[in-house]
């Protein structure tokens, strides 16, 4: 791996804002859009933690599927965020794009584990990787719709 390979010049760095720019526009994300998102990402979130509050369960077992819980989120938005990094053309190293991958793979892995030896009962199992999953898959949406709403407001604010 280069280590020149983030050094761009003034007018590569203007084509991959230009890029990003052109491509924000056509993908500007939906007022219902946006809110199921948030929906989603806050059900999801809110029913795994409820569900832990409750269980009868270990402080320890608690900590370990709530951390879990915040591993998996932040590995979720860092794919999201390294995936379309490299479709905008925006830099993104093979190292961080791999670690992120992994994180997400070993968090799914983790929560999966955590889950076939507890002793919960199977509809509870259900219950948690149900509300992980959504909220995985809500935080990739609410992480996209962040950045196309600023890339649009940037578009916006260029434009007048």
């Amino acid at each position: 791996m280069e280590t020149n390979q983030f050094n761009y010049s003034e007018k590569e760095t203007q084509k991959i804002k230009e890029k990003s720019l052109e491509n924000a526009n056509t993908y500007k994300p939906t007022t219902a859009f946006i809110g199921a998102s948030w929906i989603a990402l806050i059900t999801g979130m809110v029913s795994y933690c409820i569900g832990l509050w409750n269980a009868e369960m270990q402080l320890n077992e608690k900590g370990y599927y709530f951390s879990i819980l915040l591993f998996g989120l932040f590995s979720v938005i860092s794919v999201q965020k390294s995936v379309r990094d490299r479709l905008e053309g925006i830099p993104v190293t093979d190292m961080y794009y791999g670690i992120s991958w992994f994180t997400t793979i070993t968090s799914i892995l983790l929560l999966i584990i955590g889950l076939w030896n507890a002793t919960l009962l199977l509809s509870e199992k259900g219950f948690y990787g149900m509300s992980f999953l959504l909220s995985l898959f809500a935080a990739i949406t609410v992480q996209k719709n962040t950045r196309d709403m600023l890339i649009s407001s940037k578009i916006d604010k260029d434009s007048n």
